[in-house]
């Protein structure tokens, strides 16, 4: 069976976009997927993203990890939907979708640029060196000094297969202040547990932990491997943020079909 598909990326997190709102492909094994996301025999991806329909929103977004397996709330995935909708008929501005953690608001702005809102953070978890919090998936954020040279691999890889997480995983990023309203973040990602360019979800959790400002607007630039983002967001309490909102470029890479092994 010939397979439809875009690969869009937003700042280096690429993924496989198809477009399933006739439902032809529920039936996607893991093996499958892992098949479309490697990087030598497939496509190549860090993700797999299937965009399809449910009564009261714009479109449903279904989100696979590269290793086959679904996956939680992916922001620059959420983001490259958005523009993938766009492309194919959903000529609007404003969208409202329905993910693996809820409903998400997003709107268009020219060119290619996303903006997607988040879901509001109630807790963080603050252990000696590090926070935990969850922006729609789980994320461990460490502040380091010297980011480039940091070994991020190698200890994202320890602290995500160690006891306390190994069950259902957690994302690392380790994160640099470059100053007062930018920070620099990477990312080690479960579910393709490896480093990945950049993390939407993992770039807005760093951006909650690096506000300065007192309750109020905020905005955090950040840079990351493949690209800059913006998170904005109020803070409206010690561990309490909301109207979080993710923004970055999307770009469409290229259009295919491929040829869809059976299992």
């Amino acid at each position: 069976m010939n397979l439809p598909f875009s690969k869009y990326q937003g700042t280096g997190n690429d993924f496989i976009i198809i477009d399933n709102r006739e439902s032809k492909f529920d039936s996607l094994k893991p093996e499958q997927i892992r098949s479309l996301c490697d990087r030598r025999f497939g496509i190549g991806a860090d993700g797999l993203i299937l965009l399809g329909n449910t009564p009261g929103y714009d479109f449903r977004m279904t989100y696979f990890n590269s290793d086959g397996n679904l996956g939680s709330m992916c922001g620059n995935g959420g983001r490259c939907l958005v523009s993938f909708a766009h492309r194919v008929g959903m000529h609007k501005e404003k969208f409202e979708f329905l993910a693996s953690d809820g409903p998400h608001e997003a709107e268009i702005e020219l060119e290619g640029t996303v903006r997607l809102k988040l879901k509001d953070v109630n807790s963080v978890r603050h252990a000696n060196e590090h926070f935990i919090v969850d922006t729609g998936s789980p994320h461990y954020v460490k502040f380091v000094f010297d980011i480039k040279s940091h070994d991020v691999t190698k200890e994202g890889r320890a602290i995500r297969s160690s006891k306390e997480f190994m069950e259902e995983g957690i994302n690392v990023n380790f994160v640099q202040n470059l100053n007062s309203h930018t920070i620099y973040v990477r990312t080690y990602e479960r579910g393709v547990e490896a480093e990945t360019l950049s993390c939407g979800t993992g770039v807005t959790a760093s951006a909650l932990m690096a506000a300065h400002n007192d309750n109020g607007f905020n905005q955090v630039d950040v840079v990351t491997q493949g690209g800059k983002l913006a998170v904005e967001f109020e803070r409206v309490a010690e561990h309490g943020f909301q109207n979080i909102w993710l923004v970055g470029p999307t770009t469409l890479v290229y259009e295919g079909e491929i040829n869809l092994k059976t299992p």
